[in-house]
């Protein structure tokens, strides 16, 4: 069973950065997109950042400039560290995984169990 583990989150003072870190496990031919999206309460649930097999990124208007995304391939991880944070950072953030599993040509999107995150001023 493919599953994604997220860590990181919790308190940050504005203006300090926030990191988190999200690795998969399980039997996967290949990772298409890996990433993180955000929900703020009350608001619906947005992108963050996700970057492509091809290394290609697609960032969020909300942190751009004031984000460094790594991901490793051969691990199937994605770190994140946004910069700068502001009391609007404050959400649930998900890891999200779209990928193929061996044996099965469709892609399958996979969603983390969230981690907290306070931005506080």
């Amino acid at each position: 069973q493919v599953q994604l583990v997220e860590s990181g989150g919790g308190s940050v003072q504005a203006g300090g950065s926030l990191r988190l870190s999200c690795a998969a496990s399980g039997i996967i031919w290949r990772v298409n997109t890996m990433g993180w999206y955000r929900q703020a309460p009350g608001k619906q649930r947005e992108l963050v950042v996700d970057v492509a097999y091809s290394g290609s990124q697609n960032v969020g208007d909300s942190v751009k400039g004031r984000l460094t995304i790594s991901r490793d391939t051969a691990k199937n991880t994605v770190d994140l560290q946004i910069n700068s944070v502001k009391p609007e950072d404050t959400g649930v953030y998900y890891c999200n995984m779209k990928y193929i599993a061996w044996g099965d040509h469709r892609e399958h999107d996979l969603w983390g169990q969230g981690t907290q995150v306070t931005v506080s001023s």
